[in-house]
C-alpha cells in the first residue's frame, strides 16, 4: 500500500498532476456546496462529483475504466480535498470566493488539463482530441458540480476559465509536437493554464458576447 501511494504521487507527470487536481478540485467544490448550506453528505457528493467527473468522461472517450473505480488511492485524495474546505470553512465566513479557494481553482484547472492533455496523445488522437479532452477533463467536474448546485455551468456564460484549458492543451500539443520531454511538456502545460486563470482573475478578463460586440439588439 505504501508503495503504491508513492507511486501515485512520485511515478510520473500524470500521476503528480492528478493528485494535485483531485485534492484542489474536491476542496474547491465542497467550498462552494458549504457556501450553499449543504449538509456532510452533499458537501462530500459535490466536492468528490468535481474532482472526478471531468477526469470520468475523459476516460470514457479513450475507452478506459475511470480511474475512480480503479483505486481506493483516488477516492482517499479526494476525501483529503473535502476534509481541507470543512477544516477551512470553520476559520472563513465564505471559503468559497477567499484567495485560497481561487487559486486551488486555478491549480486543479492546470492539473487536469495536464492529464487530460497527457492520457489523450496517449490514446494517439488528433490534435483537436487532444485539446477537447484537456478542456474537457479540466472543466468537467466544475460544469457537474454546478448542476448540482442548481445552478447553469459558469464556463457557459461568464469569465476566462474554460479558454484556459484550452491554451493548456494547446501548449501540451506543440511541446510534444517538437520533441520536447513528457515532463516538460506537462509543466509547460500547467504553466500556460494556470498563469492565464490568475490573470484572468486578477484582471477581469472574459470572453465577449455576441450582445457585447453590438451584434445584435438587447
Amino acid at each position: 500500500m505504501g508503495q503504491n501511494l508513492l507511486t501515485v504521487l512520485f511515478g510520473d507527470p500524470f500521476a503528480v498532476m492528478n493528485t494535485i487536481g483531485l485534492i484542489a478540485f474536491a476542496f474547491v467544490g465542497s467550498s462552494k456546496a458549504i457556501r450553499e448550506e449543504f449538509d456532510l453528505l452533499g458537501i462530500t457528493i459535490v466536492g468528490l462529483a468535481m474532482a472526478f467527473a471531468g477526469g470520468a468522461t475523459r476516460d470514457i472517450l479513450v475507452a478506459r475504466v475511470p480511474l475512480a473505480l480503479q483505486s481506493p488511492i483516488e477516492i482517499s485524495l479526494g476525501l483529503l480535498g473535502v476534509g481541507l474546505a470543512i477544516a477551512l470553512s470553520v476559520v472563513l465566513t465564505a471559503p468559497d470566493t477567499h484567495p485560497i479557494t481561487l487559486v486551488a481553482d486555478a491549480i486543479g484547472l492546470a492539473a487536469f488539463s495536464t492529464t487530460g492533455a497527457i492520457v489523450a496523445t496517449d490514446a494517439g488522437v488528433s490534435v483537436f482530441g487532444v485539446i477537447a479532452i484537456a478542456t474537457i477533463n479540466a472543466v468537467g467536474g466544475g460544469a457537474f458540480a454546478d448542476i448540482l448546485l442548481d445552478r447553469s455551468p459558469f464556463i457557459l456564460f461568464e469569465d476566462f476559465y474554460a479558454s484556459c484549458a484550452v491554451l493548456g492543451g494547446s501548449a501540451y500539443f506543440v511541446a510534444e509536437g517538437i520533441g520536447v520531454s513528457g515532463s516538460t511538456a506537462a509543466g509547460i502545460c500547467a504553466a500556460v493554464t494556470v498563469i492565464t486563470r490568475l490573470a484572468a482573475v486578477s484582471y477581469g478578463w472574459n470572453l465577449p458576447t455576441v450582445q457585447g460586440l453590438g451584434l445584435v439588439k438587447r
